[in-house]
């Protein structure tokens, strides 16, 4: 399929300078967004705790999200299930995770109410809604949750755990789930919820470790792609290249954060895959350019661009419109998270094809009249 007749010549050197100041501006703007307002950074990355619910009765999610906020859960997330009426996934920023200095008061109490060496172990879950007790004796587990709530332990059920040898107990301790649940049946009476179906959370340790984890992955990619593009080129094509690829994300990361969608490892995912498009359009375009360089050796390099953009446009064109189009697809038919990683794939689309021509192709041009232009004579 041919959008543009073979033999076309565009100049697109001769707009770089106005393309390249509005991509420029857009840049700008989306570094600064990362500042202000900042990511809204999901649960992945902030921590916090998930809950999915279903309620008995007709609710909406702004009913919902007002019985959260009046019970001073500061900005939660309030997503519907597809296909599921009155079901919920509501996300808050709060978890149940005990500090260090309430876990040393809840031993030592625990200590003092079971008697010397009686203890023997105590784990406290990751999420701080489950306590493990040791210990070296048969204990009561009244004293024992007395003993737990005396150190500051909010204790919803004791249970003891066979197939040890010496006696276990396990505390299940009121989280945040819990409460939550408590605050809305509250709040809906009869519409209530009965109980969680299904809750998951995230301290805010690892969403830090998760957050580096991610950045590092980006910039683990970088330096690979600037590395294979400059072994398969030459040095010239590298930078346009690169900068071109992280032009694209940043943009794209930036229109996430303006329209205030969550920030999550989905994001980061789509984020490396419009990084492979970008570089992938940009090394299409590199390689007519290469080509051009052999056939064609009475022309500057920035006739070449010229001529090989206009030359690969119908192929570029074609490309980017079947992708969006089914993108567009999983945009409008799919649910919450499939449809946040088509709209990041949709920008980032759209910004690549830009970029591949007007900042990929004009920075190897600079870097060659700079640097290479003895050896092109």
């Amino acid at each position: 399929m041919e959008f543009i007749k073979p033999g076309t010549y565009i100049d697109f050197m001769k707009y770089r300078g106005p393309v390249i100041t509005v991509l420029g501006l857009m840049a700008t703007a989306s570094l600064v967004s990362l500042f202000y307002p900042g990511p809204n950074y999901g649960i992945d990355f902030a921590g916090g705790t998930e809950v999915q619910l279903a309620f008995q009765g007709d609710t909406t999610p702004a009913e919902v999200r007002k019985a959260l906020v009046d019970a001073g859960y500061s900005r939660p997330d309030v997503i519907s299930v597809e296909g599921s009426p009155n079901e919920y996934i509501i996300r808050v920023s709060e978890v149940s995770s005990l500090p260090e200095e309430q876990v040393e008061t809840i031993r030592a109490s625990v200590e003092s109410a079971l008697g010397p060496d009686v203890l023997q172990e105590m784990k406290v879950s990751p999420g701080g809604d489950k306590i493990t007790i040791r210990v070296s004796g048969e204990v009561h587990e009244q004293q024992l949750q007395e003993a737990l709530t005396v150190g500051g332990a909010n204790v919803r059920s004791i249970n003891s755990l066979s197939g040890s040898r010496d006696p276990r107990y396990e505390a299940h301790l009121v989280g945040v789930a819990d409460e939550l649940t408590a605050e809305l049946r509250e709040y809906f009476g009869d519409r209530a919820p009965d109980e969680a179906l299904r809750v998951e959370w995230v301290g805010p340790k690892a969403g830090q470790q998760l957050r580096d984890a991610a950045i590092q992955s980006l910039l683990y990619a970088i330096a690979f792609i600037m590395l294979y593009v400059a072994f398969r080129f030459d040095l010239r094509f590298a930078p346009g290249g690169v900068i071109a690829m992280l032009h694209d994300a940043l943009i794209t990361l930036g229109i996430y954060v303006l329209v205030q969608k969550e920030v999550n490892l989905t994001t980061v995912a789509a984020l490396l895959t419009i990084m492979g498009y970008s570089i992938n359009d940009t090394i299409v375009v590199y390689d007519r350019i290469r080509e051009n360089m052999v056939r064609v050796r009475d022309k500057s390099l920035r006739e070449l661009i010229n001529i090989s953009t206009s030359q690969m446009l119908s192929r570029t064109l074609v490309t980017s419109l079947t992708t969006l189009l089914s993108v567009t697809a999983f945009f409008f038919l799919g649910t919450g998270v499939i449809r946040d990683i088509a709209f990041a794939l949709g920008v980032g689309i759209l910004i690549g094809t830009v970029s591949s021509i007007f900042i990929a192709a004009p920075i190897t041009e600079l870097m060659d009249r700079r640097f290479f232009s003895r050896s092109r004579g």
